[in-house]
Protein backbone atom coordinates (compact mmCIF):
# COMPACT_ATOMS: atom_id res chain seq x y z
CA UNK A 1 0.00 0.00 0.00
CA UNK A 2 1.27 3.22 -0.94
CA UNK A 3 2.34 5.91 2.13
CA UNK A 4 0.16 8.18 0.69
CA UNK A 5 -2.98 6.64 0.73
CA UNK A 6 -3.68 6.84 4.61
CA UNK A 7 -3.17 11.18 4.15
CA UNK A 8 -7.20 12.72 3.77
CA UNK A 9 -7.84 13.67 0.56
CA UNK A 10 -7.74 17.51 -0.33
CA UNK A 11 -10.80 19.11 0.21
CA UNK A 12 -11.95 22.04 -1.42
CA UNK A 13 -12.93 25.12 0.54
CA UNK A 14 -15.97 24.93 2.40
CA UNK A 15 -19.12 27.26 2.07
CA UNK A 16 -18.00 28.83 5.93
CA UNK A 17 -14.28 29.14 4.26
CA UNK A 18 -15.63 31.24 1.61
CA UNK A 19 -16.26 34.83 0.75
CA UNK A 20 -18.50 36.06 -2.04
CA UNK A 21 -16.38 39.24 -3.48
CA UNK A 22 -18.20 41.67 -6.23
CA UNK A 23 -16.48 44.16 -8.13
CA UNK A 24 -17.45 46.27 -11.03
CA UNK A 25 -13.84 46.71 -12.76
CA UNK A 26 -11.32 44.95 -14.48
CA UNK A 27 -8.32 46.44 -12.48
CA UNK A 28 -10.13 46.33 -9.41
CA UNK A 29 -9.42 44.77 -6.38
CA UNK A 30 -11.18 43.97 -2.86
CA UNK A 31 -8.00 45.89 -0.98
CA UNK A 32 -6.97 45.88 2.19
CA UNK A 33 -10.26 44.15 3.30
CA UNK A 34 -9.70 41.24 0.69
CA UNK A 35 -6.18 40.84 2.53
CA UNK A 36 -7.81 41.42 5.91
CA UNK A 37 -9.86 38.35 4.98
CA UNK A 38 -7.26 36.27 3.91
CA UNK A 39 -5.28 36.52 7.07
CA UNK A 40 -8.73 35.68 8.82
CA UNK A 41 -8.21 32.53 7.04
CA UNK A 42 -11.30 33.03 4.15
CA UNK A 43 -11.18 32.34 0.52
CA UNK A 44 -12.30 35.21 -2.26
CA UNK A 45 -14.90 34.22 -4.40
CA UNK A 46 -14.46 36.96 -7.12
CA UNK A 47 -16.98 38.01 -9.47
CA UNK A 48 -17.50 40.85 -12.03
CA UNK A 49 -20.88 41.13 -13.17
CA UNK A 50 -19.78 44.35 -15.44
CA UNK A 51 -17.80 41.98 -17.48
CA UNK A 52 -20.48 39.08 -17.59
CA UNK A 53 -19.65 36.88 -14.34
CA UNK A 54 -22.60 35.50 -12.90
CA UNK A 55 -24.18 35.57 -9.26
CA UNK A 56 -24.94 32.71 -7.52
CA UNK A 57 -28.60 31.91 -7.02
CA UNK A 58 -28.13 30.91 -3.16
CA UNK A 59 -25.23 31.71 -1.14
CA UNK A 60 -25.47 28.35 0.16
CA UNK A 61 -21.56 27.57 -0.83
CA UNK A 62 -20.53 31.08 0.51
CA UNK A 63 -20.43 32.61 4.32
CA UNK A 64 -21.11 35.94 2.91
CA UNK A 65 -21.16 38.69 0.18
CA UNK A 66 -19.43 41.99 -0.56
CA UNK A 67 -20.41 44.11 -3.28
CA UNK A 68 -17.79 47.10 -3.87
CA UNK A 69 -18.01 50.43 -5.46
CA UNK A 70 -17.18 51.61 -9.11
CA UNK A 71 -17.67 54.59 -11.23
CA UNK A 72 -21.09 53.56 -12.26
CA UNK A 73 -24.40 54.70 -10.82
CA UNK A 74 -27.15 52.96 -8.56
CA UNK A 75 -29.98 54.55 -10.83
CA UNK A 76 -28.08 53.40 -14.52
CA UNK A 77 -30.40 50.62 -15.64
CA UNK A 78 -27.73 48.86 -17.51
CA UNK A 79 -27.99 45.42 -17.27
CA UNK A 80 -25.89 44.03 -15.23
CA UNK A 81 -26.91 47.30 -11.85
CA UNK A 82 -30.68 45.87 -12.56
CA UNK A 83 -29.32 42.21 -12.06
CA UNK A 84 -27.06 43.80 -9.06
CA UNK A 85 -30.23 44.83 -7.52
CA UNK A 86 -32.12 41.77 -7.79
CA UNK A 87 -29.71 39.81 -6.72
CA UNK A 88 -28.99 41.28 -3.59
CA UNK A 89 -32.77 39.64 -2.26
CA UNK A 90 -30.57 36.32 -2.12
CA UNK A 91 -28.11 37.17 0.46
CA UNK A 92 -31.16 39.23 2.41
CA UNK A 93 -33.18 36.69 1.99
CA UNK A 94 -30.65 34.35 3.25
CA UNK A 95 -29.84 35.99 6.23
CA UNK A 96 -26.13 35.55 5.22
CA UNK A 97 -23.78 38.66 6.24
CA UNK A 98 -23.91 41.11 3.17
CA UNK A 99 -21.56 44.10 3.02
CA UNK A 100 -22.20 47.31 0.40
CA UNK A 101 -19.42 49.79 0.34
CA UNK A 102 -20.03 52.94 -1.67
CA UNK A 103 -21.68 51.78 -4.79
CA UNK A 104 -22.48 48.59 -3.04
CA UNK A 105 -23.80 50.57 0.01
CA UNK A 106 -26.21 52.35 -2.54
CA UNK A 107 -27.34 49.44 -4.26
CA UNK A 108 -28.14 47.98 -1.33
CA UNK A 109 -30.07 51.34 0.26
CA UNK A 110 -32.14 51.24 -3.54
CA UNK A 111 -33.33 47.62 -2.78
CA UNK A 112 -34.39 47.83 0.09
CA UNK A 113 -37.04 50.64 -1.13
CA UNK A 114 -34.55 54.30 -0.18
CA UNK A 115 -33.32 56.68 -2.61
CA UNK A 116 -29.66 57.82 -4.20
CA UNK A 117 -29.23 60.93 -5.91
CA UNK A 118 -26.79 63.93 -6.22
CA UNK A 119 -26.62 65.83 -3.41
CA UNK A 120 -28.36 69.31 -3.55
CA UNK A 121 -25.70 71.51 -3.59
CA UNK A 122 -23.90 69.78 -6.67
CA UNK A 123 -21.39 68.88 -3.37
CA UNK A 124 -19.10 65.42 -4.10
CA UNK A 125 -16.98 63.83 -1.21
CA UNK A 126 -13.89 62.83 -2.92
CA UNK A 127 -10.92 63.38 0.03
CA UNK A 128 -11.35 62.39 3.84
CA UNK A 129 -13.98 63.98 5.99
CA UNK A 130 -15.51 63.52 9.13
CA UNK A 131 -17.74 60.70 10.35
CA UNK A 132 -19.98 61.00 13.75
CA UNK A 133 -21.56 58.00 14.97
CA UNK A 134 -24.91 57.72 15.44
CA UNK A 135 -26.51 56.92 19.46
CA UNK A 136 -27.12 53.31 17.71
CA UNK A 137 -23.68 53.63 16.16
CA UNK A 138 -21.77 55.00 19.23
CA UNK A 139 -23.59 52.03 21.45
CA UNK A 140 -21.81 49.18 18.64
CA UNK A 141 -18.21 50.56 18.74
CA UNK A 142 -15.83 53.16 18.46
CA UNK A 143 -15.77 54.68 15.13
CA UNK A 144 -12.19 56.50 13.37
CA UNK A 145 -13.10 60.72 13.36
CA UNK A 146 -12.18 60.84 9.43
CA UNK A 147 -12.91 58.94 6.38
CA UNK A 148 -11.78 58.46 2.83
CA UNK A 149 -14.49 59.46 0.11
CA UNK A 150 -14.96 59.00 -3.19
CA UNK A 151 -18.99 59.49 -4.20
CA UNK A 152 -20.60 62.26 -6.02
CA UNK A 153 -23.92 60.72 -5.07
CA UNK A 154 -25.76 60.39 -2.12
CA UNK A 155 -27.57 57.49 -0.51
CA UNK A 156 -30.81 57.75 2.00
CA UNK A 157 -31.77 54.43 3.12
CA UNK A 158 -35.30 53.60 3.81
CA UNK A 159 -36.58 54.38 7.72
CA UNK A 160 -36.74 50.80 8.29
CA UNK A 161 -33.16 50.64 8.45
CA UNK A 162 -30.60 51.86 11.10
CA UNK A 163 -28.40 54.87 10.64
CA UNK A 164 -24.69 53.78 12.80
CA UNK A 165 -22.97 56.93 11.18
CA UNK A 166 -23.61 60.27 9.24
CA UNK A 167 -21.14 62.95 7.33
CA UNK A 168 -21.21 66.90 7.89
CA UNK A 169 -24.62 67.50 6.91
CA UNK A 170 -26.15 64.42 8.43
CA UNK A 171 -26.25 62.32 5.51
CA UNK A 172 -26.22 58.52 6.02
CA UNK A 173 -22.74 56.87 5.71
CA UNK A 174 -23.24 53.57 7.46
CA UNK A 175 -26.46 51.81 7.69
CA UNK A 176 -27.35 48.63 9.52
CA UNK A 177 -30.08 46.52 7.76
CA UNK A 178 -31.56 43.61 10.50
CA UNK A 179 -28.43 42.03 12.00
CA UNK A 180 -26.21 41.28 9.20
CA UNK A 181 -26.68 43.69 6.35
CA UNK A 182 -24.37 46.62 6.22
CA UNK A 183 -24.20 49.91 3.68
CA UNK A 184 -20.87 51.16 4.12
CA UNK A 185 -20.39 54.92 1.66
CA UNK A 186 -16.94 55.13 2.88
CA UNK A 187 -13.76 53.10 1.80
CA UNK A 188 -12.05 51.60 4.11
CA UNK A 189 -10.35 49.24 2.12
CA UNK A 190 -8.07 51.08 0.61
CA UNK A 191 -4.64 50.32 0.50
CA UNK A 192 -1.68 52.82 -0.08
CA UNK A 193 -1.19 51.55 -3.63
CA UNK A 194 -4.88 52.37 -4.66
CA UNK A 195 -5.01 55.84 -3.20
CA UNK A 196 -2.14 56.64 -5.68
CA UNK A 197 -4.07 54.61 -8.52
CA UNK A 198 -7.21 56.70 -7.61
CA UNK A 199 -5.98 60.03 -7.33
CA UNK A 200 -4.09 59.82 -10.83
CA UNK A 201 -6.59 57.84 -12.87
CA UNK A 202 -9.22 60.06 -11.24
CA UNK A 203 -7.66 63.59 -11.05
CA UNK A 204 -10.59 64.78 -13.47
CA UNK A 205 -12.92 64.90 -10.57
CA UNK A 206 -10.91 67.04 -8.08
CA UNK A 207 -12.28 70.22 -9.78
CA UNK A 208 -15.90 69.35 -8.39
CA UNK A 209 -17.18 70.99 -6.01
CA UNK A 210 -15.99 69.89 -2.46
CA UNK A 211 -13.48 67.33 -3.49
CA UNK A 212 -9.87 67.67 -2.18
CA UNK A 213 -6.50 67.95 -4.14
CA UNK A 214 -4.27 65.03 -4.49
CA UNK A 215 -2.10 66.37 -1.81
CA UNK A 216 -4.41 66.10 0.81
CA UNK A 217 -5.78 62.49 0.49
CA UNK A 218 -2.29 61.76 1.53
CA UNK A 219 -2.35 64.33 4.33
CA UNK A 220 -5.44 62.83 5.04
CA UNK A 221 -4.26 58.84 5.24
CA UNK A 222 -1.16 59.84 7.02
CA UNK A 223 -3.07 61.24 9.52
CA UNK A 224 -6.27 59.11 9.90
CA UNK A 225 -5.75 55.83 8.41
CA UNK A 226 -4.54 53.92 11.62
CA UNK A 227 -8.11 54.70 13.01
CA UNK A 228 -9.65 53.60 10.25
CA UNK A 229 -7.85 50.09 10.09
CA UNK A 230 -8.06 49.53 13.62
CA UNK A 231 -12.18 50.56 13.21
CA UNK A 232 -11.89 47.89 9.80
CA UNK A 233 -10.64 44.81 11.89
CA UNK A 234 -12.95 45.44 14.55
CA UNK A 235 -15.92 46.06 11.96
CA UNK A 236 -15.34 42.73 9.98
CA UNK A 237 -15.00 40.81 13.38
CA UNK A 238 -18.31 42.50 14.40
CA UNK A 239 -19.92 42.18 10.92
CA UNK A 240 -18.97 37.70 10.19
CA UNK A 241 -19.71 37.16 13.64
CA UNK A 242 -16.35 36.45 15.13
CA UNK A 243 -15.14 37.79 18.66
CA UNK A 244 -17.84 40.27 18.49
CA UNK A 245 -15.91 41.29 22.46
CA UNK A 246 -13.05 43.06 19.91
CA UNK A 247 -15.58 45.37 18.48
CA UNK A 248 -15.69 47.67 22.21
Amino acid sequence: MSPFARLPAARGPRADDTILVVLHQERSTPGRIGLMLKHRGFVLDVRRPALGDPLPETLSAHRAAIVFGGPMSANDETDFIVRECEWLSVPLAEEKPLLGICLGAQLLARTLGGRVGGHPDGLVEIGYFPLRPTPAGEALMTWPPCVHQWHREWMVPPPATEILAVGEGDEAQVFRAGHRAYGVQFHAELTLAMVHRWTVRGASRFHMKGAQDRLRHFEGRMRHDRAVKEWLERFLDLWLGQDTSRAT
